[in-house]
């Protein structure tokens, strides 16, 4: 069962630990008796994999020491306690996007707990409640594992015009069936879980703001994959069922992709000391704010996959023997333009991140949001402007059966050349890989999650226009232009300080200078 402490350090040993755990999993309306061994799972698991193998070549980039422990864990375990914690995270997210070109599938648990981390603080704070020391208890029970932990946020949602409670269907959403001196009990479904069946554990989250009478929707509990009656039905992919075929050049990404599912949750116990919000529905609004602010930010883990696709574009334009054209080069240009403006926003949220009360650290708000809305647009273009210097074959390219086949092979290999001194093949396989970025199956990854993931591009511009401070920029245009007046700049001073400290009490951040250490013994 997923309560295994035994250290995982390695992607060998990651994979290995989720073997024989009897998950109920649906693909193409058959159950799966082994999801390690599926040929269509696997490169997923090989992504989450991947994170383990970098802990261990880049321990300074990869790990923290855990405060629990003592000893090295994964940085996607750590709450962050300064900003150089929260850059670490982005530089991370970018490295592993360069090496999967794919989602590797443990931000949302990541971005979860440090949410929560603050929340559960706060509730605490209110209510007298235990909630902040459950979670430290979980943390260092997944620091004893080094396991990963997923994040499961979107519920199905029914008639969107309704609450929770008012749906005709009140498992539309998670909810409490009953509760006991124990636990609780929950019923319900989540949607595009990203790599859900590759997590040892699952943090179960409200999806949106919620009123008195949705008391029983606002949950907040962690519990093992493998718990009893959990259902998951395996997302339908484009180009998925090339994993399954015989050869590697029609996969495109030979090794990795993500993985979306739905999980639904019939009857499913969670012990006390696992729940972290039960009814507070005052701080189900906030969990999801602070969580989306974290993980809009987090979004620079396109740019890795975007660094992945700016290269394969650049290569495929030297196989076809135009990459010293001008408009190829403009092109190129405008690619790295694209990615590097989503970087750019989203570590500069990072870099002005902010002390909670809680100690944890979280990225600023309007930049999260500004990254993210990049996202849903600038990545949608960098794939066109690869598919433009990919050429046609990008989607008309006849499969490897095709290519291998003895008679109409050669004719293909002959036809299908670019540059003479590159082999067919070695041209074919980046198109194929850009078609898999672009239009297959790592473009869920890439491009459909870049438009809905963490939110829809709407979800960002309504945070936007919230965090616009529209009063303070008039005030400074009405200065300049001389219509407004102050005694002196010590008078204007003091109003700035006094509306930035009103703007931080605002977003729930301790309006003060403090060390990047700060916070770090409530670890």
């Amino acid at each position: 069962m997923a309560t295994t402490q035994d250290f995982i350090r390695t992607g060998a040993e990651y994979v290995e630990s989720l073997r024989g755990r009897n998950l109920t999993v649906y693909l193409f309306g058959e159950q799966v008796d082994e999801p390690v061994d599926h040929p269509i799972i696997r490169p997923s698991i090989n992504a989450v994999a991947a994170t383990y193998d970098l802990a261990q070549t880049h321990p300074e980039l990869a790990t923290v020491i855990s405060p629990f422990t003592g000893e090295p864990v994964s940085r996607f375990l750590a709450v962050c306690t300064s900003a150089q914690d929260l850059v670490l995270q982005n530089k991370m997210q970018r490295k592993l996007g360069q090496l999967t070109g794919t989602c590797f599938q443990r931000c949302v648990g990541m971005d979860a707990f440090n949410a929560l981390y603050s929340v559960t603080f706060d509730v605490d704070q209110a209510f007298g409640t235990a909630y902040h020391d459950r979670l430290r208890d979980f943390l260092h029970q997944m620091h004893r594992g080094n396991l990963v932990v997923g994040g499961a946020m979107t519920d199905t949602k029914g008639d969107r015009s309704l609450a929770p409670h008012q749906q005709e269907d009140p498992d539309l959403y998670v909810r409490v069936i009953r509760r006991s001196a124990e636990g609780i009990w929950i019923s319900g479904a989540k949607a595009h879980q990203t790599g859900c069946l590759n997590s040892h554990w699952m943090i179960v989250m409200p999806t949106m703001r919620m009123s008195a009478e949705d008391r029983d929707y606002a949950i907040v509990g962690a519990v093992p994959v493998d718990a009893p009656g959990i259902t998951y039905v395996y997302g339908r992919q484009s180009c998925d069922t090339r994993s399954a075929e015989d050869g590697t050049i029609d996969v495109g990404n030979a090794r990795f992709s993500g993985q979306e599912a739905v999980v639904i949750f019939d009857d499913v116990f969670i012990p006390n000391r696992y729940v972290f919000m039960d009814g507070e529905t005052d701080f189900a609004g906030t969990l999801v704010e602070r969580f989306t602010t974290y993980h809009r930010r987090s979004y620079v883990c396109k740019t890795g996959v975007g660094d992945v696709l700016i290269g394969a574009a650049a290569q495929v334009a030297e196989y076809n023997g135009t990459d010293r054209a001008s408009h190829i080069k403009d092109k190129l240009v405008e690619m790295t333009h694209l990615n590097e403006t989503i970087y750019g926003t989203g570590i500069a949220s990072s870099f002005q991140g902010r002390p909670t009360s809680s100690g944890a650290w979280i990225c600023d708000d309007m930049l999260a949001n500004v990254c993210k809305h990049h996202v849903t647009k600038l990545p949608h273009e960098l794939g066109r402007l690869a598919q433009d210097l990919a050429g046609g074959l990008v989607g008309t390219m006849p499969s490897q059966r095709d290519l291998d086949h003895p008679q109409v092979g050669p004719l293909l290999h002959k036809y299908l050349k670019g540059r003479a001194d590159v082999p067919t093949e070695t041209r074919l396989r980046i198109i194929r890989l850009i078609e898999n970025m672009t239009l297959g199956r790592n473009a869920v990854g890439y491009l459909t999650e870049s438009v809905h993931g963490a939110g829809s591009p709407q979800a960002q511009r309504v945070q936007i226009a919230r965090g616009m401070q529209l009063d303070y920029r008039k005030r400074l245009a009405r200065l300049l232009a001389g219509i407004d007046d102050v005694a002196d700049s010590d008078a204007l001073a003091d109003e700035l300080t006094g509306y930035f400290a009103e703007v931080f009490r605002t977003h729930d951040i301790v309006a003060t200078t403090t060390s990047s250490t700060a916070g770090g013994d409530r670890l």
